[in-house]
């Protein structure tokens, strides 16, 4: 009996020998890189994105913008160039705002509102050479991580399996670095420090308190080309970002007020007006909105398509859109230029389809339609006949991005280079080609 006993409890110590080496097996430790975000004030963080220097040279060219006599170049999440247009046969660059995290401006009456790090800026330019901050209004546009992280911030380089934010907090916190550190941590303590478990489907650690927080033109008034998210439509700023419209009263330019906001039916890029209509241009479709009730935009119809980039422009009865389906914008739609019949705003339909390479922005002027079609240059063509576009000009071998139609003349920005072009009655002729 005494030998029976003596079994049972060696089994039982052999069972639960065995039983913790599958537990621990099950809570192995292993090696983690961990990337910690180096942090400073916020506020001081934004207030230093902010200055007026002498020229230098651009860095990465994106939309533009055009006032008076004046043409502003935005460096993508740098700022903005500003060059001197009096004679556009030689422009001249007079300056760069300094404007971090910036990609969009409008203007209105001397008074330039941008955006920067998902803050709505707005300043005075009523003096070129002295140009100063008017307002500053904070997350007035977006709020999210993004709007934290500097424009020359460097990533951490080589594998990061875990970016940890637990001591940062969005709404106090900007990032100017990463302290990356290796760390061995079993499976509990991983998921004690991180929340939750190793391989899981998020690879970064938030604090939850920080995450809670986070939430018709006139002679005065600016044009942006057809990749603007901002626009000016008498007394109201719109400006839209993915899947929302923010609305501005700004009937009071150095104090806007901020209005309810729209939220959209799709992921919205760009936004044009015609009248009271706002046509915004969106990775799976154009959608129209009624601006009647300017403080409150209200949905009439989308037409939709494959997934792509396009912006869109207006005029009369045909909305002429750019699908682009190279890289990530797109799903297999065929790039090219889609010509929609609007004239009944509640059913937009497909009118006629003409085949790019790979198109960006695009304008009109009268019966002239302007196209940049990326790589492939720019293409003049006239629209009278909307089912026989005729090819009036091809300026080939230049990489173009988009375009503005000014009364006297063309503006087209390339890469690092803006063109610009006078009409002719049949054609266009190329003014000047000013290196950034």
């Amino acid at each position: 009996m005494k030998k029976l006993s003596g079994l049972l409890v060696l089994l039982v110590a052999l069972y639960s020998c065995d039983f913790d080496e599958q537990v621990s097996s099950l809570d192995t430790v292993q090696t983690y890189i961990v990337a910690t975000p180096l942090k400073t004030n916020l506020v001081e963080f934004k207030a230093e994105a902010i200055a007026v220097t002498e020229p230098e040279p651009i860095q990465e060219s994106g939309k533009i913008y055009a006032y008076k006599n004046y043409i502003f170049v935005n460096d993508v999440y740098r700022g903005f160039h500003i060059l001197d247009n009096t004679n556009p046969e030689a422009p001249t660059n007079i300056g760069f705002i300094k404007l971090e995290g910036n990609n969009d401006i409008s203007i209105k009456d001397d008074r330039l509102f941008a955006d920067s790090y998902g803050d709505l800026v707005v300043m005075d330019i009523s003096d070129i050479n002295n140009i100063g901050l008017a307002n500053r209004m904070e997350n007035a546009i977006y709020q999210d991580f993004w709007c934290t992280v500097g424009f020359d911030v460097e990533w951490p380089e080589g594998q990061v399996d875990v970016y940890d934010y637990s001591d940062f907090d969005y709404a106090k916190d900007a990032i100017t670095g990463w302290e990356v550190e290796e760390v061995r941590l079993s499976s509990a303590e991983f998921e004690s420090r991180f929340g939750y478990s190793p391989g899981g489907p998020w690879l970064f650690s938030s604090n939850d308190a920080a995450a809670e927080s986070a939430v018709p033109t006139t002679s005065t008034t600016g044009q942006g080309g057809s990749f603007a998210r901002f626009k000016i439509v008498e007394d109201y700023l719109y400006a839209v970002e993915p899947w929302s419209i923010n609305v501005f009263d700004i009937s009071d330019l150095d104090e806007p007020q901020v209005l309810e906001e729209v939220y959209a039916n799709g992921n919205i890029e760009t936004i044009f007006n015609q009248g009271d209509i706002l046509f915004l241009g969106g990775t799976q479709g154009m959608y129209i909105y009624d601006i009647s009730s300017p403080d409150k935009p209200t949905y009439v119809s989308e037409f939709t398509h494959g997934r792509a980039c396009d912006p869109v422009v207006v005029s009369g009865d045909y909305a002429f859109v750019t699908l682009r389906s190279s890289n990530f914008c797109g799903d297999g739609t065929e790039s090219g230029l889609y010509i929609v019949d609007v004239s009944d705003l509640n059913t937009p339909t497909l009118k006629k389809t003409y085949p790019m390479t790979e198109p960006y922005g695009l304008g009109i002027k009268e019966e002239k339609l302007f196209i940049c079609d990326g790589p492939d240059g720019l293409k003049v063509y006239d629209k009278t006949n909307i089912d026989n576009l005729v090819q009036l000009n091809h300026f080939e071998e230049i990489n173009t991005y988009d375009v503005i139609p000014l009364s006297n003349s063309l503006l087209m920005i390339g890469d690092k280079v803006l063109y610009q072009y006078e009409y002719l009655e049949n054609e266009i002729r190329m003014l000047s080609a000013f290196s950034l």
